[in-house]
């Protein structure tokens, strides 16, 4: 059994963040996986910078850091934490580093990190086919239901009234 399977998809998945309308991992959290130091990766990234274009690698801007502070309590820079915003890699930007970190480590990690994004996006797509049947669906019982309230709120008929009709003087 290689490494690579011994990293579990929702492991992988839950360090998957959405930044500007992109899932992205961390450069932080693709570094351990590798099992190299985020400052390796990071400086590998930089000798290669022509390998990662805007929509594959991006280092996020003081407020998306900041959100991100605060969603995963990471701690402050005066007590050891990040001082600098991270870079954070899209699907095809983390393809991009098993060709610049020569390991096989990186070869079996990036198999497991590209079989979960492809899971994590046939599970959307078998949402929205669910989420397109439920609207459906909806849609026909709140039609029946219309047709229902119809049937409960027929005017009745005027009865007509029991006994003689008397004319006043």
């Amino acid at each position: 059994m290689s490494q690579a399977n011994i990293i579990p998809a929702e492991q992988i998945a839950a360090q998957i963040y959405i930044f500007r309308e992109q899932k992205v991992m961390l450069d932080s959290d693709l570094a351990k996986l590798y099992g190299v130091t985020t400052g390796r990766l990071n400086e590998q990234v930089k000798r290669n910078i022509k390998r990662f274009p805007g929509d594959f690698a991006f280092q996020l801007n003081q407020e998306e850091f900041d959100s991100l502070i605060s969603h995963i309590a990471t701690s402050n820079a005066g007590r050891g934490g990040r001082r600098k915003p991270p870079w954070v890699f899209t699907e095809q930007g983390i393809a991009m580093l098993s060709g610049i970190l020569h390991s096989e480590r990186a070869i079996e990690v990036n198999i497991s990190i590209m079989r979960t994004f492809v899971r994590l996006r046939h599970m959307l797509a078998n949402n929205e086919e669910l989420a397109r049947k439920v609207n459906e669906h909806d849609y026909h019982i709140g039609k029946l239901y219309e047709e229902l309230e119809k049937l409960l709120n027929l005017p009745t008929p005027p009865k007509n009234p029991i006994g003689f009709k008397t004319v006043k003087k």
